[in-house]
């Protein structure tokens, strides 16, 4: 599936932030039920993906324990991408529970700043899988503080959920795809049907 927003032009992954690159990977590692299969279903799945990934330092040694820490992660940073199409108040009380989430996960795996003759920067000081997870708080935390957090999102057609970067001019796109904006359409035209032209309710 293309990470674009619907009705806007791809961007080319050369484009993309490396802070964006690495929440979106993360994010994008759960099923689906069309297609997508989980990535972090036990250790070794969790393992295999982070050997593709050089921003983690390759190959890591995790366990069982690990990946289900790695879907709690991700399914808090997926309920905030969520927030950020729109659907802050759909969400209710799952959003409250995935910030709450997320606040004890920075407390667990803290960021340093390094400073260089560039710049500055936060990492993770932690190695192994506390320096995954410090990874994608450093990305997150950088996205923040450079105004584009707000254009990281999950797709509002259910179960999709796509997270990608929305390039639209107003930072309005919802959906991950014209494909997935199409059937969110197509469902709320078969409820207007079902409820004889009644007001669409929102997806």
């Amino acid at each position: 599936m293309t990470a674009t927003a619907a009705g806007s032009p791809g961007p080319s992954p050369t484009t993309v932030p490396p802070a964006v690159e690495t929440v979106l990977a993360f994010v994008n590692t759960r099923a689906d039920g069309s297609g997508r299969r989980e990535l972090f279903g036990d250790g070794d799945s969790f393992a295999a993906w982070l050997a593709e990934r050089d921003e983690f330092a390759g190959e890591t040694v995790v366990t069982d324990a690990d990946a289900a820490v790695a879907r709690e992660l991700r399914d808090a940073l997926v309920t905030v991408l969520l927030a950020h199409s729109g659907d802050e108040e759909g969400l209710g009380e799952s959003l409250q529970r995935a910030e709450r989430h997320l606040r004890r996960v920075g407390s667990l795996y803290p960021l340093a700043t390094v400073v260089t003759a560039g710049g500055a920067e936060l990492a993770s000081p932690q190695t192994g899988v506390p320096g995954v997870f410090g990874t994608v708080l450093a990305a997150v935390t950088t996205l923040a503080q450079s105004g584009d957090w707000g254009r990281v999102k999950a797709c509002r057609n259910p179960p999709c959920h796509f997270g990608f970067l929305d390039r639209t001019r107003n930072g309005g796109g919802l959906y991950c795809s014209t494909g997935c904006g199409s059937q969110v359409s197509m469902r709320r035209h078969r409820r207007r049907q079902r409820r004889g032209g009644g007001a669409p309710s929102e997806a």
